[in-house]
């Protein structure tokens, strides 16, 4: 993952594995920071670094 890489939130599915719905209700709660850019919801590669990392850290 490039930092600068904007992902959509299909990409964001396939790489989390997991729905639609849990990814937007990461990114409404803010866990998952993301921009829109006109009426599309992107999720910098950077972000979904940092969530996993997070999610890690608390699995430890």
């Amino acid at each position: 993952m490039r930092d600068d890489e904007l992902l959509t939130v299909g990409e964001v599915m396939a790489r989390l594995r997991l729905g639609r719905s849990k990814v937007y209700d990461l990114i409404r709660t803010r866990r998952l920071p993301s921009v829109t850019i006109g009426r599309c919801r992107r999720i910098p590669a950077s972000a979904l670094g940092d969530f996993i990392e997070g999610q890690m850290e608390r699995a430890a």
